[in-house]
């Protein structure tokens, strides 16, 4: 098909019966058929004249076609004449041209080669003459016309680089450089003369001739000036070397102002005897200034290794300040343009700083701390970086830098032992609502003091000396955590699996278990919150040495174990509050697990178990919860793991209460609820501020608080007909485990017998385990480990009285 159509014999799947029964749908229609039959036949005869109309005209096409790319052909022939008359034209034109223009391009070359010449002999000209009166000159040392001459001469000399072949001038050219070697040599002797190596000084000031003489060097050779400057230098310090040899009393730390009082003073007496002979940019005053550290470094180094035991920590400390001040003195007085070495280490530009060490936290004692920082700190980032003499005298200390580490090391022991006297003698911090859980002040100040060694071996070195001092800091903040932190913890009587028997044989009399104490609550919460706190100020303290120390020596600064210990000591202080008053809680669970429940005989208000809850939940919460209002996150943890701890022990009580009527069941449902809700209140339970619970802890207190509401109602379900009873209890627990169902038929004081054939029929009934075993998971949750260990240490205890 070409073309769209809708008529029926254009159709693919064109039928002609169909075709003509569509025609003649009945016998009647057949009347008209000779009328369908012209019809029919006209468009025949139209289709016939259509065909034969469309075939002439292509036939006209092919004709039509052939004549256009003849005539197409014709004018391409035409343009193409066209265009090579143009060339040949052109090229006529340009022959033209060029006779015209070619006496005028000879006169035109012939101009430029005589212009060379007359410049070439000008230029052989000036250097004949500069060459004659230059070494003239240089035999009656007329400096001063020398150094302008030489520096033409020179110039001149460079536009003869490519006539080198030429006799002529390549012997003026060897002439020049005779006269400088000349030169250089006479003027070498000269100041040789005036300022002799061996001997006494040269008396009279400086002449006229040797600053010009200076002027001369400054166009010769640069060996030259090198060489002038050297001999001047060391003759100018050849005094010093005398006055502090190693073996002079002067020469030692102690006495190292001296040192930097004889270099002033040198330099004082250049300026005004030799200020003006050499050049400005010679810089000489610096450069005498530059070697004399060179030297002092080397001669202290030297002696420093021969008297190595003599170096004390403070006489180390005053040796290195005066350096650093002189340092700082060179950098104020000097721009540093002639240190070609790389004496200079620091980087051009401090990173800036976003290190939270520096910047204000929470808490009065961080606030001095920063306080403190920002009047030592600040001034000097700045300080270290813009001083390109730093460290070209005081780097000779870094090796003897031991002497401070091991000496920062004897004071933080003693610091340490001071906190540990001071905690003994004072004891633990007050209690104090208002405030909160107070940090112990002994950890800021041994912070203040990582500060002040920090910034003190920074400004030292900061190279191998501050990893070592990292060594030391990591080794006080393991002794700060267990000395005076975990050192200072409360001990209990309750191990982590349960009570010891003596404390359950007196609860059998009807004692209380040994609580903690207001205070002692007041210092595991103080303990908590300054581990807390250092467990903050490590991390900034960590980045704050890495920014500090060399970027090759990063990777070796890490806390991280510092950081871990601080957060075990958080975790096992929490344990401790947790522990407290779960093991308050436990005389009360023990009482409902013996109460009678199959002889209730009406429910009434909360049974006094309850109430005893209440009360020690009431006792330490609030006095917990006031004491970490500045680190509310661990109340939060604290609160979850309470309730991790007390709800599968509630539940495990709850399976010992056998048998128990329905009036029981009620009671004990009531209780449930009692409890749910103190629960669900306990983060903000005898706060005026009603504060939301954490989602999570509700979420956890909610589902083990239901599960124990669906215990007791299967209890309190009727056990007939047995497979409704089934069936109710796989509904309502979803456990699949049958030592849990063993115990809810125990509850329910069932016989053996009804017992067997119950746990047949659940067994029967129970769907198909899912892959990984929930059943194990709702066994764990109804009996967990520390509750078994509790069962046996009480299994044990009736065994003592049984035997007593």
């Amino acid at each position: 098909q070409v073309f769209p159509s809708q008529d029926p014999l254009d159709r693919a799947d064109f039928n002609a019966v169909e075709y003509i029964n569509a025609l003649f749908p009945t016998e009647q229609s057949l009347a008209n058929i000779d009328e369908v039959v012209n019809k029919i036949r006209l468009k025949i005869r139209r289709l016939d004249d259509n065909i034969r109309t469309v075939v002439r005209g292509q036939t006209n096409v092919g004709q039509d076609g052939r004549q256009a790319l003849e005539e197409a052909q014709k004018a391409i022939q035409q343009l193409f004449g066209k265009i090579k008359d143009i060339k040949d034209k052109a090229e006529k034109s340009e022959q033209m041209v060029k006779e015209i223009t070619r006496d005028i391009k000879q006169l035109d070359h012939a101009k430029r080669h005589l212009t060379t010449s007359i410049t070439t002999l000008n230029h052989l000209h000036m250097l004949a003459g500069g060459v004659d009166s230059l070494e003239a000159m240089t035999r009656r040392r007329q400096y001063g016309e020398v150094a302008n001459l030489l520096q033409g001469v020179v110039n001149v000399l460079e536009h003869f680089t490519k006539y080198m072949g030429i006799p002529q001038i390549r012997q003026l050219s060897e002439r020049v450089k005779a006269a400088q070697n000349e030169l250089g040599q006479q003027i070498l002797a000269d100041f040789e003369e005036a300022f002799p190596s061996q001997g006494t000084k040269r008396t009279g000031g400086p002449s006229n001739v040797l600053r010009d003489a200076c002027l001369v060097a400054n166009v010769l050779d640069p060996r030259i000036k090198q060489e002038i400057i050297k001999k001047f230098i060391k003759q100018h310090l050849s005094e010093y070397l005398v006055l502090f040899q190693e073996n002079q009393d002067v020469a030692w730390l102690d006495k190292i102002d001296r040192r930097y009082a004889w270099i002033k003073r040198q330099l004082v007496d250049y300026e005004e005897k030799y200020g003006r002979m050499f050049p400005t940019e010679w810089c000489m005053t610096e450069r005498i200034a530059v070697e004399f550290c060179h030297v002092t470094r080397a001669e202290l180094s030297k002696i420093m290794r021969t008297r190595a035991k003599e170096i004390e920590v403070k006489l180390l400390l005053f040796a290195i300040q005066r350096t650093t001040n002189f340092e700082g003195l060179l950098a104020k007085r000097f721009s540093g343009c002639t240190l070609a070495d790389g004496t200079v280490k620091k980087p051009e530009v401090p990173p800036p700083s976003t290190n939270p060490f520096l910047e204000d936290e929470t808490g009065a004692e961080t606030d001095e701390i920063v306080m403190e920082k920002s009047d030592t700190d600040k001034p000097k980032k700045p300080k270290v970086p813009d001083n390109p003499f730093h460290g070209i005298v005081s780097k000779c200390f870094e090796p003897h830098l031991y002497v401070y580490i091991e000496s920062q090391d004897k004071n933080l022991g003693e610091l340490i032992d001071r906190f540990v006297a001071d905690f003994k003698a004072q004891g633990p911090p007050k209690p104090n609502v208002d405030e909160g859980g107070a940090v112990l002040p002994s950890c800021a100040d041994l912070f203040v003091y990582y500060k002040k060694c920090m910034v003190q071996c920074s400004q030292l070195s900061t190279g191998e000396p501050m990893i070592a001092l990292t060594t030391i800091f990591q080794k006080y903040l393991r002794e700060y955590a267990w000395k005076i932190l975990s050192g200072n913890l409360p001990k209990t009587t309750s191990s982590s699996g349960g009570l010891t028997i003596t404390s359950l044989l007196k609860e059998k009399e009807g004692s209380e278990v040994a609580k903690f104490t207001l205070e002692e609550l007041c210092l595991i919460c103080s303990i908590l919150s300054t581990a807390e706190y250092c467990l903050a100020t490590t991390q900034q303290l960590e980045e704050k040495l890495k920014e500090k120390v060399d970027a090759s020596l990063m990777e070796r600064i890490n806390l991280t174990g510092e950081m871990d210990t601080f957060s075990i000591v958080i975790s096992n202080s929490i344990q401790l509050l947790v522990q407290d008053l779960d093991a308050a809680c436990d005389p009360a669970l023990t009482a409902m697990s013996k109460m009678q429940w199959q002889n209730v005989e009406h429910v009434g208000d909360q049974s006094p178990y309850v109430t005893s809850v209440i009360l020690h939940i009431k006792q330490n919460v609030p006095i917990i919860r006031d004491n970490l209002a500045s680190t509310r996150k661990y109340f939060t943890q604290f609160c979850i793991k309470f309730a991790n701890s007390f709800i599968p022990k509630f539940i495990n009580h709850l399976f010992k209460c056998k048998p128990i009527s329905m009036v029981g069941a009620e009671q004990l449902l009531l209780d449930t609820h009692s409890l749910k809700m103190v629960l669900l209140d306990l983060p903000s339970i005898g706060s005026q501020v009603v504060r939301k619970a954490p989602a999570s802890y509700t979420k956890i207190v909610v589902k083990g608080m239901t599960r124990a509401e669906m215990i007791l109602k299967v209890v309190m379900a009727p056990h007939e007909p047995p497979v409704v009873f089934v069936d109710n209890y796989i509904k309502l627990l979803a456990d699949c485990s049958t030592d849990t169902f063993q115990k809810i038929l125990d509850m329910k004081g069932l016989k053996r017998s009804e017992q067997s054939s119950m746990l047949d029929l659940f067994r029967l009934r129970l769907p198909a385990p899912p892959p990984g075993g929930d059943g194990a998971g709702s066994l764990s949750l109804s009996a967990p480990t520390p509750e078994q260990e509790s069962s046996r240490i009480r299994k044990l205890e009736k065994l003592i009285k049984k035997r007593l």
